[in-house]
């Protein structure tokens, strides 16, 4: 059995509750949220199981949470519609390593024409906890659109 934190991380502050029932929060400093995400991984024999335990508020999704960060296409192509936004281009998020930049995918209302790999954006969507117990994934940001670049 293995513990450790994922650094998927989201900086807001409360601001009013949504239409949909999520809190809605606004973005303060970046990536200090999802910092709060602890992950266990269990393995024996016979099973394996990635238990998340999450922060009180991601754990029923915040609605229209900013994040800015760089993207990285999981896709070749000119039209992007899933992505991974990384805190820091300059830290590997895929190298399986604790020390590593925060990463969380992205999944688009609208995919972006011909987005270069790194380009710096801030996108707004909702930021939802991921509870299968078969991957290490814990949070995706649905519904994004880029609100700046």
């Amino acid at each position: 059995m293995s513990v450790s934190r994922i650094a998927l991380t989201a900086g807001l502050s409360a601001t009013a509750v949504s239409t949909l029932g999520f809190p809605a929060f606004a973005e303060t400093s970046g990536w200090d949220m999802l910092k709060g995400i602890t992950i266990e991984e269990i393995v024996t024999e016979t099973t394996y199981e990635v238990k998340k335990g999450f922060p009180e508020r991601l754990k029923n999704g915040i609605e229209g949470m900013e994040l800015t960060g760089y993207a990285v296409p999981l896709t070749p192509g000119s039209e992007v519609r899933e992505l991974i936004l990384v805190s820091d281009m300059g830290l590997c998020p895929f190298c399986g390593s604790p020390d590593h930049g925060a990463s969380v995918q992205v999944s688009l209302n609208t995919p972006i024409q011909g987005l270069e790999e790194g380009a710096r954006i801030t996108l707004k969507g909702d930021m939802m906890p991921v509870t299968d117990p078969e991957t290490w994934q814990a949070a995706i940001l649905e519904n994004a659109v880029v609100v700046g670049g």
